[in-house]
């Protein structure tokens, strides 16, 4: 038995999801789209609202000497 793809949730998994452009998504291979959207069972991939929380709580120091 072939085991057969759900194309309608792979697009909302990755137009809604991701929110890739119809062009980003199918210009992808599977194993890329597999990468982005995370190994089923595990964390979802970090998308740049979860950067963004990251980012406040965990914000850069730098000391008075820095100059980067």
């Amino acid at each position: 038995m072939t085991k057969r793809l759900d194309w309608p949730a792979l697009m909302r998994a990755g137009m809604q999801g991701l929110r890739l452009t119809p062009d980003a998504f199918w210009a992808l291979t599977p194993a890329e789209l597999q990468m982005m959207l995370g190994t089923p069972g595990s964390s979802a991939p970090l998308l740049s609202e979860g950067l963004d929380a990251l980012m406040a709580a965990w914000p850069d120091e730098r000391s008075e000497g820095d100059q980067t």
